[in-house]
């Protein structure tokens, strides 16, 4: 016979509808854990990402964006692009391949946009060196005043 169901005190959680699966299949080996778990972790972990990124791109939009010709506003979105842990390493000639510009333009572009304060050249590349690394900025920064000491 089947048990009187009983009342489930405040505060306690119903049990699951499903008895939850154990890791051990039914022939005793170990199961492999179902797709749509690990899914909803990464997506959880993506959408985080994403969602700074937006961030991101949508205060450079509001703050940035306004004044920049076609080449920087291009340029600085190829280095958005390929930021990685906070920095973007990408040559001045795939920039400008990606832009569809010239080098010396790229080049130019980017001493505006440091000029701006859109853009930190966190390492100087060249010949035997590899290409330099940028630190991508949403917003320029505010001007120094004088005599305040600015903290980074």
């Amino acid at each position: 016979m089947l048990a009187e169901p009983q009342p489930i005190p405040v505060g306690q959680e119903p049990p699951p509808l499903r008895p939850s699966p154990s890791p051990n299949g039914a022939n005793g080996r170990r199961m492999a854990p179902h797709r749509g778990d690990q899914s909803k972790a990464k997506g959880k972990r993506a959408q985080r990402k994403t969602g700074d990124r937006f961030a991101v791109l949508n205060a450079f939009v509001d703050a940035g964006i306004s004044g920049l010709s076609r080449i920087e506003l291009a340029t600085w979105l190829v280095l958005y692009r390929d930021t990685r842990d906070g920095t973007a390493c990408t040559s001045e000639e795939d920039i400008a391949t990606r832009a569809g510009c010239s080098k010396r333009a790229v080049t130019t572009a980017l001493g505006e946009l440091r000029r701006r304060g859109l853009l930190i050249q966190v390492f100087k590349g060249g010949i035997n060196r590899g290409p330099s690394r940028y630190r991508v900025l949403p917003m320029p920064k505010p001007p120094k005043e004088p005599g305040k000491p600015t903290s980074l």
